[in-house]
């Protein structure tokens, strides 16, 4: 009992100074930084395998892993409205996919894959502040901008072939894709210049075309992402 009361003590005496600190919101420019979890959607995507004698078409239901979410920010806030650039990254580890090829009808299990579908964005936001009495406001918004994808040789092993088979499922290039997200968060204070930053975006792409011949795949990327971030008022 005697170590939780001390726990609680210890925990009181830090958030009385923060909140003894904490303001109103400070209206003009910022700067964020934020790190996270990007969990991408599965993706259906379409290929075309020149590397066979007959060229063949494909319709693939591919999963990810979860990865990485990283960035920053730069704008300026108005009061109750937000609005803000932002570059960032996120990536999604391909773990498996089901491929059915569209002339024979026949399905494929893929495994096993060595491979990543990377995002590097450069969105326009604006958010919508909730503000209150408290250290904690609330927000929601979104954003609009463009999505340089890159997508990774990538390998996999067809369980579904006799004998088993590993192979090339998709050759590496580069896509340049309409990008939009949304989401919401909460924007914590610690001192009138400095605040915590929680945040959920979820972001998306248009269809992209990866025409690296001999594999030519068309895909969207979509992902839920988590962040922490600390934003910083002038």
């Amino acid at each position: 009992m005697n170590k939780k009361l001390i726990v609680l003590a210890v925990c009181a005496a830090l958030i009385v100074p923060i909140a003894s600190q904490a303001a109103p919101a400070r209206r003009g420019p910022y700067v964020s930084g934020f790190i996270g979890v990007s969990g991408p959607t599965e993706s259906d995507a379409t290929t075309t395998d020149f590397t066979l004698t007959a060229p063949r078409s494909f319709h693939e239901r591919v999963k990810y892993d979860p990865s990485i979410n990283i960035g920053g920010t730069g704008g300026f806030d108005f009061g109750m409205v937000r609005v803000e650039g932002e570059l960032s990254y996120k990536q999604g580890e391909i773990s498996s996919l089901t491929s059915q090829d569209f002339t024979t009808g026949t399905t494929s299990q893929i495994i096993d894959t060595d491979g990543r579908i990377g995002a590097f964005a450069m969105m326009f936001n604006t958010f919508l502040d909730f503000h209150n009495y408290s250290l904690i406001t609330p927000y929601i918004g979104g954003g609009i901008g463009v999505a340089f994808l890159h997508l990774d040789d990538t390998f996999g092993t067809n369980v579904s072939a006799t004998p088993v088979t590993r192979g090339v499922v998709y050759f590496h290039d580069d896509a340049s894709v309409f990008a939009y997200q949304v989401g919401a968060g909460f924007d914590i204070a610690i001192n009138p210049r400095l605040s915590l930053d929680l945040a959920y975006r979820y972001f998306g792409t248009e269809t992209a075309h990866f025409n690296s011949t001999p594999i030519v795949t068309s895909l969207k990327f979509e992902s839920h992402n988590g962040s922490v971030g600390i934003r910083v008022k002038f």
